[in-house]
């Protein structure tokens, strides 16, 4: 039985790592273990880096959280104060984690004859019950803030580092040399600490306040960090990082948008939010697909047609003609 599960398990990993599929003709694996120059190539094991960093990053936003981003809540006018507790009652607490949080008609007039209670303080207590479990707003406005200050920062190191990158003014400069593209140390460390982050906010998830979109999130940190890692290991870092930058020029203004809507100054939400909606269509709807991904799929494809090319067969050399006896 073990053998068996250890032969089906390396079947299935030599399938997900086919040379044949992720490397250009005639390039191994193998190949990608010399030592290139500057930090050499990327290998799967630079990924394991990225736990302690996910660990140094969750002790640095509990700090964060606690010693900057709560008095700024504060100074703003956010109250440092829970939701108002529901009234203890064992009946109703069993009827709403058992069965429902939002009884209708009937169910409410069986609680009223049984708890002698009026049907409107009863859904009274069902409201607060609810709004019991929700984070209180000093919570998401901290965790907001927190997300926008490494998004802003990340977003301006990756701009910082994409300047002065070739393929950054010309994307097929993704694609020359490929696989055989040295890592450097402003490449590394923008994956690291892109990686690290995601998985520091799936960590996260179970301690921090259930929210109702757990699962949605859970599958999205799940996503990126897959995507993060394969790009990585295969050494496609380098669209990655146009990738990785498109996508956070929209999330701090987005996280800009909640911190304006929790301090209610309406008017710079709203403003925040317009700007945040044409930054998410002109970068995510328009250059992701039209500029980048295009450029990707014809390059890809262009190296599959290279690759399914038959080789090209040399004439033979004729023969040169003997020459004649001296004398």
């Amino acid at each position: 039985m073990a053998t068996a599960a250890a032969g089906a398990l390396g079947l299935l990993w030599s399938w997900l790592w086919s040379e044949r599929f992720w490397l250009p003709q005639n390039v191994s694996w193998a190949d990608l273990e010399g030592p290139g120059d500057g930090y050499g190539y990327p290998r799967a094991r630079h990924i394991l880096s990225a736990f302690p960093v996910a660990a140094g990053i969750f002790s640095v936003r509990l700090l964060f959280e606690r010693f900057i981003a709560k008095p700024c809540a504060l100074r703003v006018g956010i109250q440092d104060s829970g939701p108002y507790q529901a009234q203890p009652n064992a009946i109703l607490e069993k009827v709403f984690v058992s069965i429902t949080k939002y009884p209708d008609e009937k169910r409410l007039e069986g609680l009223s004859k049984q708890l002698d209670w009026d049907v409107r303080k009863i859904q009274c207590w069902f409201r607060h019950r609810r709004n019991q479990d929700k984070p209180p707003t000093l919570t998401k406005f901290c965790e907001s803030m927190w997300r926008f200050t490494f998004y802003l920062c990340i977003f301006c190191y990756g701009i910082r580092f994409l300047w002065s990158s070739p393929w950054f003014w010309d994307i097929r400069q993704c694609w020359h040399s490929y696989p055989y593209q040295p890592l450097t140390s402003g490449l590394y460390y923008y994956y690291i600490m892109e990686l690290a982050f995601y998985w520091s906010l799936m960590f996260s998830q179970f301690i921090d306040i259930k929210r109702k979109d757990f699962l949605i999130m859970f599958m999205h940190h799940l996503a990126t960090i897959g995507l993060i890692t394969f790009s990585y290991i295969n050494n496609m870092v380098r669209v990655g990082t146009l990738v990785m930058c498109l996508h956070d020029v929209s999330d701090f203004l987005l996280e800009a948008a909640k911190l304006a809507n929790y301090a209610k100054y309406q008017r710079l939400c709203d403003t925040l939010f317009v700007i945040f909606s044409a930054v998410f269509v002109v970068t995510r709807l328009g250059i992701y697909p039209f500029w980048c991904r295009r450029t990707i799929a014809v390059m890809w494809r262009a190296a599959q047609r290279k690759k399914k090319r038959p080789p090209t067969q040399k004439a033979p050399v004729a023969a040169a003609p003997a020459m004649a006896p001296i004398g």
